[in-house]
């Protein structure tokens, strides 16, 4: 804020009206020396009227002396009201002691003319006015003031003397009193400027000060020569100086060894910090280097080449983000749950370790897998499941050595690395020290588990070793270990690499088989105990492989379940068959399975509403047949699809009845219309009467609930009869009635009675 008055902040006004009051003494001095002259001139004239002026000026130099000096002792200058009382005062004094020497000037040229007068009175002027400026420049008004008082009697009185040449000379001492007045107002403006500048300088140095100690880095910043010129109160604190000013002309290699001497800092890091950072600076070029500190703490140290030659190196505590990037890193590479290395960083492992020491040694690999875990997890939960997994890995980690590598692959699949192995038969001997070791319950949440898992190994010679590669194979020998019973562990052999290359290229040929619709639909007849016709018939989807020749159902449904295609297959036996079915005679269905993964999807129940839509088949002679896996996925998803199909008029029918564990329970839980009770019960029928009851038996308990019964697996006149006299099924299918037909040979058979129909009534009259 200004003063109005001065043009001036307020502060420097007050600071310009301190200076006025400096050193009154001069002022006394020179007031007595203007007293002396008019004394000498007093003593040349011997007119009172000088002795009268000296007295006045004795008197107004005594009289601005107390005033100023009671200013002073008063210390009351302190603001600007207070500044303005006191300047008013000085202009008073000055006014007085001016005027008095104004007037003895005047009186010496005009009024008592004396040569010597006149001398004396332009001396005292001139000496008086050259303090007009240097002492009086703080105060514009006592300028003017002084000015008119004391320089314009002098220029009146020789205008006055009516001399030419006087009156010139009168006329040019005029301008001296405004002269006097600019160059004042120029020492104030110089001072003004400086003052400002020192005060911009002051407070950029408090701003820098204050942005140095409180950023949260420490800083040090060094001369050309490799000194510290500037630090700041966190590069002191951490390099253990109490204050920043410690630093000060020290070479960052003097500071890092006060580090070391402190014992945070071995001698050697020092060493190797300072030559890294310095040589980045005088390269010009940014470093930065991470420091560990015997106390746990991490320090980061960035150096950077600044202007004018400076060299700046930064450093701050990065404990928490070395540990947060460990831990992400260490995340990162193992498993959340075992602790293990996960299948990433055990490739890594694997693949530094393939790549040094003898390269005639042989390694191996070893994939595990736990049998039937799938189990584990949806009957006792996922957290029961993950208590076996890291029962498991504690199992295995006992086998981690420094040539044994231990991961866990995901799920529940773990592998092993062996890095040398001397002999086929000491691997062997290890691998069943393994699995010997993994036998055994193991408690989990109060739940007694058996661990039993199945392995894949392969071995291979270091030389040209492909760690990817060497997976594949171990996945192969584990397929094969599955295959072969579980609970076991197998070796890869070169056949089975074939066999995996033959079931890839299968595939592919399946794939464009599907796309390329280049499957049949043929169809098993399911006929009436009653009348040994056709009452309907089972769509089968059959693969004609243009170079292999008939491919088994059993070989690609697996394939497309594997492949996750099973419901293209599905919808095309679906639009197939019904579209066959509308053809055929009214009193003749078509059965149509469904795998479990069309069960997955709401889409199913378009896909039945348009395939009749599509074929204009009778929504009752089209029948599903669903499987107890599909019940097991999700039985109350597959219930609401059921029912819904049971909307649309589809019956349902659950086929294989009696493999699953749970099947009875289905029978009166789901809207079915009949069961097709698995061929295992027909094995020793005609033999076995405990068999024979047990088929019985599940025949009338399925009657009371409505349920249609169809009975699979007939291939014998024996089964039949035995099936006709003391069972009495519905419905019959099997070979005994032929291999599955055409379409056109559905429509063919389609009232034909089988020949041994008359037997089946005497058999039933007797």
């Amino acid at each position: 804020m200004k003063s109005a008055r001065n043009s001036v902040p307020q502060d420097i006004y007050v600071g310009f009206v301190r200076s006025l009051f400096n050193d009154p003494g001069i002022l006394l001095i020179g007031g007595l020396c203007q007293g002396l002259i008019a004394l000498l001139v007093y003593r040349t004239t011997e007119s009172l009227v000088y002795a009268g002026l000296a007295v006045a000026l004795f008197l107004s130099a005594f009289y601005r002396y107390w005033t100023i000096r009671r200013v002073q002792r008063s210390n009351a200058i302190i603001d600007v009201p207070s500044a303005r009382r006191a300047e008013r005062s000085y202009i008073v004094g000055g006014a007085i002691q001016g005027a008095c020497a104004g007037a003895f000037c005047f009186t010496s040229i005009v009024l008592i003319p004396d040569a010597f007068g006149e001398l004396a009175a332009v001396a005292v002027i001139m000496g008086g006015s050259v303090t007009i400026v240097g002492r009086n420049y703080g105060s514009k008004r006592m300028v003017a003031v002084l000015a008119v008082t004391g320089v314009l009697p002098i220029a009146l009185g020789l205008i006055l003397k009516g001399d030419l040449n006087y009156f010139v000379l009168g006329l040019y001492i005029i301008p001296f009193m405004f002269i006097i007045a600019k160059m004042a107002e120029n020492v104030r403006t110089m001072l003004f400027a400086a003052i400002s500048e020192e005060r911009n300088s002051k407070y950029l140095a408090q701003r820098f000060d204050r942005a140095l100690n409180t950023m949260p880095h420490g800083l040090v910043m060094l001369s050309p020569e490799g000194k510290a010129v500037a630090a700041n109160s966190q590069a002191a604190s951490a390099l253990g100086f109490e204050d920043a000013s410690q630093l000060q002309n020290r070479t960052l290699k003097a500071l890092l060894l006060r580090v070391a001497a402190g014992g945070l800092l071995s001698t050697s890091d020092a060493n190797f910090a300072d030559v890294e950072l310095m040589k980045a600076i005088r390269e010009g070029r940014d470093r930065k280097l991470l420091l560990k500190l015997t106390d746990g703490r991490y320090l980061e140290f960035a150096a950077r080449s600044g202007r004018d030659e400076l060299g700046v190196i930064t450093f701050e505590e990065v404990t928490q983000r070395v540990e947060s990037e460990d831990k992400i890193r260490y995340m990162a590479r193992y498993d959340g749950l075992t602790g293990l290395p996960n299948r990433e960083y055990f490739n890594e492992l694997v693949a530094d370790a393939v790549v040094v020491g003898d390269r005639r040694r042989t390694i191996g690999l070893v994939v595990f897998d736990l049998d039937d875990f799938k189990t584990v997890n949806d009957t006792l939960g996922h957290p029961v499941g993950d208590g076996l997994i890291y029962a498991v890995a504690e199992k295995l980690r006992q086998f981690e050595s420094d040539d044994i590598f231990v991961s866990r692959f995901g799920g529940d699949e773990f592998a092993l690395y062996f890095d040398d192995i001397h002999d086929h038969h000491a691997f062997a001997a290890r691998m069943n020290g393994i699995f010997a070791a993994l036998k055994g319950d193991v408690d989990v949440a109060g739940h007694a588990l058996l661990i039993q898992a199945s392995a894949g190994a392969v071995l291979s010679s270091v030389h040209g070793a492909d760690v990817d590669g060497m997976v594949v194979k171990a996945d192969l020998a584990l397929y094969k270990a599955k295959e072969l019973g579980k609970a076991s562990w197998h070796l890869f052999e070169d056949e089975m690499d074939q066999a995996f290359r033959r079931k890839q290229l299968l595939k592919a040929d399946l794939r464009s088989a599907i796309a390329a619709k280049g499957l049949r639909v043929v169809y098993q007849p399911i006929v009436a105990m009653d009348t040994m016709q056709i009452s309907t018939c089972e769509a089968l989807c059959r693969w004609d492989h243009p170079e292999l020749g008939p491919i088994s159902p059993a070989v690609f449904i697996p394939l497309a379940e594997e492949m996750g295609i099973v419901s293209d297959i599905s919808h095309f036996v679906l639009e197939a068959a019904t579209l066959q079915c509308a053809r055929w005679p009214e009193h003749i269905g078509v059965s149509v399975n469904l795998s479990a993964k069309d069960f997955r999807s709401a889409d199913i129940i378009d896909h039945v509403r348009r395939a009749l839509d599509q074929s204009g088949l009778c929504p009752r002679r089209l029948e599903i047949e669903v499987t107890e896996t599909a019940l097991l996925d999700d039985k109350a998803m597959t219930r609401r699809y059921i029912e819904e199909m049971k909307k649309i008029g589809v019956r349902i029918a659950l086929d294989d009845f009696g493999t699953g564990y749970s099947s009875l329970s289905y029978l009166h839980t789901l809207p079915l219309d009949k069961i097709k009770i698995d061929r295992s019960f027909l094995i020793d029928v005609t033999q076995n009467e405990r068999a024979l009851e047990l088929l019985r038996g599940i025949v009338n308990m399925s009657r009371p609930l409505g349920l249609t019964v169809t009975i699979e697996g007939v291939e014998t006149f024996e089964q039949l009869k035995t099936l006709a006299e003391h069972i009495k099924p519905d419905l019959l299918q099997g070979f005994l009635f032929g291999a599955a037909l055409t379409a056109s040979g559905i429509e063919t058979m389609a009232h034909t009675t089988w020949p041994f129909a008359k037997e089946l009534k005497a058999v039933r009259r007797s």
